[in-house]
């Protein structure tokens, strides 16, 4: 299990993000505060604070340097 803190700030952001984790046949989470959703929702990610950054929790050591590589443009520095 691998966390990653992402930036979803926009509308056209989540709809590439979910595209590109639906690729994968991992489980993902996204975690905000309290809340854990599951990333490949869309409808799960616009209930969650976008303004801030969201922990990604990735569940699988499988592929894992392509998965890091996908989520590269959405990883906060």
């Amino acid at each position: 299990m691998t966390t990653v803190k992402i930036s979803l700030n926009s509308i056209d952001k989540v709809k590439s993000f979910v595209n590109d984790l639906t690729k994968f046949d991992s489980d993902f989470d996204l975690a905000s505060g309290r809340y854990v959703i599951d990333a490949k929702s869309i409808m799960g990610i616009f209930s969650l604070d976008l303004s801030k950054p969201l922990d990604c929790v990735i569940h699988s050591e499988d592929d894992l340097e392509e998965i890091l590589d996908v989520l590269a443009p959405y990883t906060v520095k």
